[in-house]
């Protein structure tokens, strides 16, 4: 029996989709590898379930040209121009419906035309109509002023793509990725999402080298702006990977937190909390180990490590649910929270209460930052952001003081309130009080402090002041006057906060 005869059409339409994949496009595939990066289509392909041959993936809009077809051949169009260099779809991204967003800088490099602004309307409405999350590689630079087949506008100003995109804040988790240049309109894109993920090899900026000349202000090379590396040290970028594999495997595990829990899990064990601190409370610690203890093992992803230090933002899992973790860093600046801490931390904060995530805060902090020099870099707005990140929180916070616990700050780490979190407590080794102990005693005993016959004198009466309100504000003292829900011991944390979440939820 004979094969049907297919439609004369099949032939013409199986060689345009042909056109659009890397196998017909040698010359630009062989650029980017030579370069040592992925292809737009691999990077889809990297993001999605099952083989790179055969990847769950809906796409939308792939025979898309440049809108140039009076100035240049259909032939070429198709050919240089495919899907007119933006990817856009929907795709299973471990086990649950995504959708992908994938600039390809093969195509006219990277730059934003008619069409493409178009299929990345499309894409954003479908996620806002589906409340899907989303991963955008932002490499390229910014609007395209060759696409000469436009007739009905003039700047471009009134496309609706950045407002679009913009509008899914506190609606889906938007995950953006950055790598080689990333200038201009695809840097706007990158840095308003929720989580940035940039390669070593990257370089971000609100304007590209031809946009610096033209303002007059000379001329650069597009490595000398924005390199990855200072855009991660000043908050810019959450994440530093190593290069396109590694920021799909991060952009993935990220997807994750978001997408629900998981039943294979394992923890550390948690009797090694108990000696975890340094017998000297003027000591420092390792508070990562810690995170690393009472959470799932390996489930702890960092966020923006270098900025903020005073503060540690991330995601972690607890018996396999996932919550967002706000972390006291003794180590940098003694654990006082200055702007940048508090300004990342609310971020987090608001990021974790839109999408629904509890909340566990591990407190150890003299306060807030304080000085001149720190009030003049507008402290106190900066540090505000703290207590109207915390008074706005809907999802459950468990908060564990695991030394000092000092004024405003420690409140900014309780959201606003030892009364706000659905339970806050404190290891033995808890300290509290209004301000630091030492500036207490040099403020309210400072007259006594002044009487002293001697320098030897002063040294020890100001010694026996400390340890005196060491005593009164230890964290046993703290709880049986019922501004700690509890004392526990170190090793029950993780049982303690699993135990707390539960009953915040009902489940």
């Amino acid at each position: 029996m004979s094969e049907p005869e297919l439609h004369p059409s099949f032939p013409a339409f199986e060689q345009r989709l042909e056109q659009t994949h890397d196998k017909a496009r040698e010359e630009a595939t062989k650029k980017r590898h030579k370069k040592g990066y992925r292809t737009a289509r691999e990077n889809v392909a990297a993001l999605c379930d099952g083989s790179d041959d055969n990847a769950e993936f809906l796409e939308y809009g792939q025979m898309a040209v440049a809108a140039q077809r009076e100035r240049r051949s259909l032939d070429e169009l198709r050919r240089d121009t495919p899907a007119d260099g933006i990817i856009t779809g929907l795709a299973k991204v471990n086990g649950q419906q995504a959708a992908l967003i994938v600039n390809d800088d093969s195509v006219l490099a990277g730059t934003q035309g008619f069409f493409h602004h178009h299929k990345l309307d499309r894409i954003l409405e479908v996620v806002r109509q589906r409340r899907l999350p989303v991963v955008m590689f932002a490499e390229g630079g910014g609007g395209r002023p060759g696409d000469v087949d436009v007739k009905t506008q003039i700047a471009g100003l009134a496309i609706t793509s950045f407002a679009a995109w913009a509008a899914l804040s506190g609606v889906v988790p938007r995950i953006a990725v950055a790598n080689g240049y990333c200038f201009a309109g695809n840097a706007a894109l990158f840095g308003c999402a929720d989580i940035t993920i940039a390669t070593e090899k990257s370089w971000i900026g609100m304007a590209g080298p031809a946009m610096i000349e033209g303002g007059g202000l000379g001329k650069f090379a597009p490595t000398d702006i924005g390199p990855a590396a200072e855009q991660y040290e000043i908050g810019v970028v959450d994440i530093l990977a190593r290069d396109e594999a590694h920021a799909a495997e991060l952009a993935r595990q990220l997807l994750g937190y978001f997408q629900g829990g998981e039943t294979d899990w394992n923890c550390a064990d948690q009797q090694s909390l108990r000696s975890s601190l340094p017998l000297d409370r003027r000591f420092s610690y390792k508070v990562r180990d810690i995170i690393n203890t009472v959470f799932d093992s390996d489930s702890f992803l960092e966020l923006r490590q270098p900025y903020g230090g005073a503060i540690i933002t991330g995601f972690a899992r607890i018996e396999g649910k996932a919550v967002g973790v706000i972390a006291s860093d003794c180590r940098v600046l003694g654990g006082a929270i200055d702007s940048p801490a508090a300004e990342k931390a609310a971020a987090f904060m608001q990021l974790c209460n839109a999408q629904g995530m509890p909340l566990v805060s591990l407190g150890d902090t003299p306060g807030f930052m304080v000085g001149p020099d720190h009030e003049r870099g507008g402290a106190v707005r900066r540090l505000s952001t703290l207590f109207a990140a915390g008074g706005a929180l809907t999802v459950p916070l468990v908060a564990v003081f695991l030394r000092k616990g000092y004024g405003l700050g420690a409140m900014a780490m309780a959201g606003g309130s030892f009364a706000s979190p659905v339970y806050c407590a404190a290891w033995p080794t808890g300290e509290f009080g209004g301000m630091g102990l030492e500036g207490a005693v040099k403020l309210g005993f400072r007259k006594e402090l002044e009487a002293a016959e001697s320098d030897e004198a002063r040294e020890a009466l100001y010694a026996e002041l400390v340890a005196m309100a060491y005593e009164q504000g230890k964290a046993t003292e703290a709880a049986s006057y019922l501004e700690l829900d509890a004392v526990i011991d170190p090793a029950n944390t993780r049982a303690v906060i699993v135990q707390a979440l539960v009953a915040s939820t009902n489940q």
